[in-house]
């Protein structure tokens, strides 16, 4: 579930470690904008950064990246930090294989190659024969593979590319044996799966936007086609559409028999409904689940019924059969009932359930017959995140990958039938991950509840309260954050610095109850459990007040602006990237309506007003000494629009009583971060790492 301007001062930076001069930021003009919320006036002076389309808008974007460019151009030893993020990045990186047809697939990128590039082959073992390289799709790299999915029968290749960074994808074909790319193109497409279907796919997509309103305009009346291969989009079939909930949007899936249809409804980010098609028959649409109350995923269809992953009546989800016929949850029969710990995914292997848990935010897997008898559990190399399991259910032998905060993606290949695991792939980098501990906490919040906390550092670090620490959160949306490796963590640990990732309330990482817990009117919440982590760091000697870095991005970079304006004393740095920022009018563009089942509207009553209002972080900002604060966006950020951004840094540059820098820097041809270009990535997190540094009195040693 994205001002005219005077001259600027150039930025005076002194000697490393000495307080800043403050910068002279561009004026930004002020308009007389103002909305009413139940009786209640409230100003939004900057409202006409919303235009991405016009030349004052352009101009600022333009003056903003000029001092924020001129001030990290300044730091120096940025330079030392994008070399050692390119040494740290110039490693071999593979994806798991994956069997479809008799062929295998998968990802590889050689070092810093801008986009990975997809290989398959028939045998296991061999260097493979490139398929498709996004490479040569654009000169600077940004064009990026978004969806791929072979035909059952192992000729073609679906797959659709995104552009710049934004959402908006474009589907195409691929004959495998000959490589030769077909003439079907599908363009207005967001979110879609293309599962395939007899000689072509489904698909869903929006109608062709206005002119100029392509990243913005709220996404509506989403619909349902089928695409026979061949034809042109416009010849393509509609399936289903829904022209009275203009705002529900849909995706779809094939049964692996192709006997059925599944169409996933969403009118929000929390919950879906279920509608299926009986292909052998072309019957008419049926609705399984009219509802939006929970979320469901269908793993395929075992004897008739439909095997189904869901949190209706099991908090923590539970694998039901539903049978087509009698659909109703009475009749339901439980497959695999609800634990302890979140039952995040299904798989079928050889006639068994591959069930993936998530304990205390790392993986857990067990496997079970497909009537739900538990056999055994799968013993995983190391405490981590392990993805994988899901390819060709017909083979016994799959593959999975493991990660963890130390050590970036290895490869086991697994036999199902002797539940055995051994190393197929493992990475080779420039990075010592035995030098460092990993460990997890359980710090209390403010209202008493134990929240997890991973805590990453050099072995021999001393609890003396001079470490710096970095510390990364989510808290939203049911997504749970579990162990991975990072290249930006990497450096950072490498000089010695504390890394921290907190399982916050909002999050999947204990099931729905968890989720429900940070949103709505429960998010303070989220935010007291980030303030309650830095304070814990604090207290247990590992850092004070002022040495803390706190990022998030997305849902996250609102945490972060909501966080640190309720408590700017507690951190140094501050990194919101894409973030929501303007609670109040989120729900207007692209398909930030979807979220409002985390966040409610500014609309929907006094009481959710006045909760949004008491922590948007645009509105919350206050005339006070904020910490160094360096905001990142893209241009083509088309999920949570720039002028969040914008709104958020003219703001805070105007109530900034401190001297420390509150910059913004907005990417060209970037969009949300899905498929940006390693070039991008690597300039990125060297301004973010050296201004980190440079903010925090570090002066890292190489």
């Amino acid at each position: 579930m994205n001002k005219m301007l005077f001259p600027v001062a150039a930025v005076a930076l002194i000697s490393f470690g000495c307080q800043q001069n403050k910068i002279n930021y561009p004026m930004t003009k002020k308009v007389d904008t103002v909305d009413v919320y139940f009786g209640q006036s409230i100003a939004d002076p900057y409202r006409w950064l919303e235009d991405d389309n016009s030349t004052e808008t352009a101009e600022w974007v333009r003056e903003q990246n000029k001092i924020t460019n001129d001030y990290l151009s300044k730091i120096p030893f940025r330079e030392q930090v994008k070399n050692r993020l390119e040494q740290l990045y110039n490693y071999p990186k593979m994806s798991a294989p994956s069997k479809r047809a008799n062929h295998y697939f998968w990802y590889k990128n050689d070092g810093v190659q801008n986009q990975s590039v997809l290989y398959y082959s028939d045998t296991l073992g061999s260097d493979g024969i490139e398929l498709l390289n996004p490479n040569t799709m654009s000169d600077e790299g940004t064009v990026a593979i978004a969806t791929t999915s072979v035909s059952k029968d192992g000729r073609y290749l679906g797959y659709g590319i995104a552009k710049a960074g934004s959402d908006w994808n474009e589907l195409y074909v691929k004959e495998i044996a000959t490589g030769k790319t077909l003439d079907d193109h599908i363009e207005w497409v967001k979110f879609s799966s293309m599962p395939w279907y007899k000689d072509g796919f489904f698909y869903t997509r929006f109608p062709q936007p206005a002119d100029g309103d392509a990243l913005t305009q709220a996404n509506e009346n989403c619909k349902v086609y089928y695409h026979k291969l061949g034809t042109p989009q416009d010849a393509d079939i509609l399936i289903y559409e829904d022209p009275e909930n203009p705002s529900c949007m849909f995706n779809v899936d094939v049964s692996e028999d192709e006997s059925m249809l599944f169409i996933y409804a969403f009118a929000s980010t929390s919950g879906n409904a279920l509608y299926i098609k009986d292909l052998q028959n072309n019957a008419p649409i049926k609705k399984i689940v009219e509802n939006f109350d929970n979320n469901y995923g269908v793993v395929d269809i075992i004897d008739g019924k439909i095997l189904a992953l869901t949190d209706c009546g099991a908090s923590k989800y539970h694998l039901v059969a539903i049978d087509p016929s009698r659909p109703e949850s009475s009749n339901w029969s439980e497959v695999i009932a609800e634990k302890d710990n979140v039952l995040a995914s299904v798989s079928i292997k050889v006639g068994k359930l591959i069930a993936g848990y998530t304990q205390d935010a790392h993986s857990h897997y067990e496997v079970y017959t497909l009537n739900g008898e538990y056999l055994h559990d799968i013993e995983l190399p190391e405490i981590g995140t392990a993805e994988g399991f899901s390819d060709d259910k017909n083979d016994n032998v799959t593959f999975y990958t493991m990660n963890t905060f130390t050590s970036p993606t290895t490869i086991y290949k697994y036999d199902v039938n002797t539940n055995k695991s051994e190393l197929y792939k493992k990475s080779s980098i420039n990075f010592d991950g035995s030098s460092y501990v990993t460990k997890q906490v359980f710090y209390t919040s403010k209202d008493g509840t134990k929240v997890p906390m991973f805590i990453v550092h050099k072995k021999d670090i001393k609890l003396d309260g001079n470490n710096k620490v970095w510390m990364y959160g989510y808290g939203g949306f049911n997504i749970t954050l579990t162990p991975s490796f990072g290249l930006t963590r990497a450096l950072w640990l490498e000089q010695g610095g504390i890394y921290c990732m907190m399982n916050l309330r909002g999050g999947g990482e204990y099931g729905e109850q968890w989720h429900q817990a940070g949103t709505l009117m429960n998010k303070q919440n989220v935010f007291d459990d980030c303030i309650a982590a830095a304070e814990y760091m604090i207290s247990e000697g590992y850092t004070t007040a002022g040495n803390i870095v706190l990022q998030g991005g997305s849902n996250g970079g609102l945490l972060v602006g909501a966080v640190v304006n309720q408590r700017p004393d507690l951190y140094g740095v501050s990194l919101p990237a894409v973030g929501v920022m303007d609670m109040l009018r989120y729900h207007k563009f692209t398909i930030g309506r979807h979220w409002a089942t985390d966040y409610g509207t500014s609309e929907d009553s006094l009481a959710m007003f006045k909760n949004l209002l008491s922590y948007s972080p645009l509105h919350t900002i206050r005339d006070v000494a904020y910490p160094a604060t360096l905001v990142t966006t893209g241009d083509h950020d088309d999920r949570v629009v720039p002028a969040h951004s914008f709104k958020y840094a003219a703001t805070l540059q105007e109530h900034q009583q401190g001297s420390a820098p509150t910059l913004i820097l907005i990417e060209t041809n970037a969009g949300h971060g899905a498929g940006k270009p390693t070039s991008k990535w690597i300039e990125e997190n060297a301004n973010i790492l050296s201004f980190a540094f440079y903010n925090l009195h570090i002066n890292p040693k190489y």
